[in-house]
């Protein structure tokens, strides 16, 4: 079928779909729900057979759904209705959840029901809760309404008419709703109510004084203070007392600023604040914010690096390339990169880089120290001798991150994740991470090429097929890092490891003498240096646009796929 995608952006539900049902043979095209004229001219230039919407915050007009029928995605079991479906679920602790695909009609998400898939909920956040079980019910829910479209029998149902153990209209939550009492609620009320606003809005509270919201909320074990007092940093999280405990906050927007790690929020306070580091890289027993974690079971060594959205400061990079040579000296045979649970990685880090603009600094100056500072992090992958390197990607990744995890030796891929490793979205980045040597060697210049060109997302069974990975793992997060320590104790128990390792140092040891690896570094890095540096600005117009989720005004070209000059109708 032809089959357009109308979205608010291409977060990851979008891109997620658009993947999977061009996997399936669908010709799809995307186009950003700006304005209803240019909704109706994308319906008139594309003539879809049918329109999805995976993520909408205005309803669809009705010339268009009157005369074709319309599919939207909600976050929310049958029944129910309300932008903030998610929100409540979380805050009022429901114990299981769903997506509901029904049609457009003139009354908001009251549509009849094409589909639905329910799922047991996850003590996490709205944001963790999206990007795996929303994501994965919203897909299967969403084919299964194609094939009952497809079909031309099926009748869909009024919501009315079908269970609904949870459906009710909920409305806009608003910041009363979300309030904080920091000196009488619970470690567990503060966490709750931070889970269910992160991502977007965040709740509403102040700091040292100032007004501000928080996100990324993270439990406390063992340190206590006076409720509602800061009492502690660790690297760029805050811990905050509450009325039984205490709760780390790792990322603050003050107002009229963006989202940044807690202490770059209030750089000034944080410093006076006393330094609870943890004694080294090992798990710590007890829960706590630990955003890099290692892990030992006999052959196999584990590190784990959390960071919100997957991105990467220059400190950061610093950090987990410490974490990464220290690791390298265990007596292991395998060293897994697990990264968190909802990213691996996504690349350089654009808040903090534009942070550097807000107070005095350069942006440009950032970026290239965020650059080089993840590049060493890949040389000390590349350079890694004495164990195989896994790069096992339970959640997604992009940009930089994506050739971060080629720097492995092998790179395993959950079966749900997504890719997207390409740059030039981002302002026309050309990127590094050794990307022009770890690339074209695995899958040739032309594939490598096209890959950048062409800025798509890839499911993780098409990165297989093409050869950007080494394996596809089906499974939940759990399921999945069991399967990949299996594996791995698979590959640490073959008779021929210790040739294998060496074949890898001489082959190393090969590409090294036709070019060195400074060579395409450098090269590379003449590149960036135009993107940070150069004329054109395009990349720091992008990156502004970027942290301030300034709204869409046009649909990128290469996802507008029915305003390409070529497009024919077939």
């Amino acid at each position: 079928m032809r089959i357009l995608l109308l979205t608010h952006a291409f977060n990851s539900l979008t891109q997620r779909l658009s993947a999977e049902l061009q996997q399936l043979g669908h010709q799809i095209s995307i186009e950003f729900d700006i304005a209803d004229s240019v909704t109706e001219e994308a319906v008139a230039l594309f003539a879809p057979d049918l329109i999805v919407a995976p993520y909408l915050r205005r309803a669809i007009p009705e010339s268009i759904w009157s005369r074709i029928v319309c599919l939207i995605v909600h976050p929310g079991v049958v029944g129910d209705r309300g932008p903030s479906a998610l929100d409540w679920a979380i805050q009022n602790q429901e114990t299981d959840w769903g997506v509901t695909v029904l049609q457009a009609t003139a009354e908001m998400d009251a549509g009849p029901v094409w589909a639905s898939v329910t799922f047991a909920m996850r003590g996490a956040s709205k944001s963790s809760l999206y990007r795996h079980e929303v994501t994965q019910a919203a897909c299967s829910a969403v084919l299964q309404a194609l094939r009952r479209f497809e079909s031309g029998s099926f009748v869909p149902q009024p919501a009315e008419t079908l269970p609904r153990p949870h459906g009710q209209w909920r409305p806009l939550m608003r910041q009363s709703e979300r309030s904080l009492d920091w000196q009488r609620d619970s470690s567990a009320t503060v966490l709750n109510k931070l889970y269910a606003a992160d991502g977007f809005p965040g709740v509403a509270d102040s700091l040292f004084g100032q007004p501000c919201h928080l996100f990324d909320a993270w439990p406390e074990a063992t340190l206590r203070g006076t409720p509602g007092t800061v009492i502690a940093r660790r690297e760029t999280a805050l811990l905050r007392a509450t009325a039984d405990g205490a709760v780390w906050i790792g990322h603050i927007k003050r107002a009229g600023s963006i989202k940044l790690p807690a202490t770059l929020a209030f750089p000034e306070d944080s410093e006076s604040l006393p330094q609870q580091g943890l004694p080294s890289w090992w798990r710590s027993a007890t829960p706590t914010w630990q955003d890099i974690a290692y892990e030992e079971a006999g052959q196999l060594g584990f590190l784990f690096f959390e960071f919100y959205n997957g991105a990467m400061s220059s400190s950061q990079c610093d950090r987990l390339r410490a974490a990464l040579h220290w690791a390298k000296l265990r007596p292991t045979k395998v060293l897994l990169l697990m990264g968190g649970d909802d990213f691996w990685s996504n690349g350089i880090h654009l808040n903090v880089i534009e942070a550097a603009s807000l107070s005095g600094g350069s942006a440009a100056d950032e970026s290239l120290r965020n650059i080089n500072a993840i590049n060493d992090l890949a040389l000390e992958l590349i350079n890694t001798e004495q164990q195989f390197t896994v790069a096992a990607l339970g959640g997604n990744a992009g940009a930089g991150g994506c050739f971060l995890a080629r720097a492995c030796d092998l790179v395993w891929v959950r079966e749900a994740v997504l890719l997207n490793p390409h740059y030039k979205n981002m302002g026309n980045l050309y990127g590094s991470e050794y990307w022009t040597y770890l690339l074209p060697r695995r899958m040739g210049s032309g594939a490598a090429q096209a890959i950048m060109r062409e800025r798509q997302p890839m499911t993780a069974r098409h990165a297989l097929q093409t050869g950007f990975t080494d394996a596809c793992v089906d499974g939940e997060l759990q399921a999945f890092r069991a399967e990949v320590a299996q594996r791995a104790a698979a590959l640490a128990a073959e008779p021929d490891l210790a040739q294998r390792l060496a074949a890898k140092r001489e082959s190393r040891q090969y590409d090294e003498a036709i070019k060195p690896l400074a060579a395409y570094r450098e090269e590379e890095l003449t590149q960036m240096r135009r993107n940070f540096y150069g004329f054109d600005p395009s990349y720091h117009i992008a990156r502004h646009h970027f942290v301030r989720k300034s709204p869409a005004s046009w649909t990128p070209r290469h996802l507008a796929r029915h305003r390409d000059l070529g497009w024919k109708l077939s």
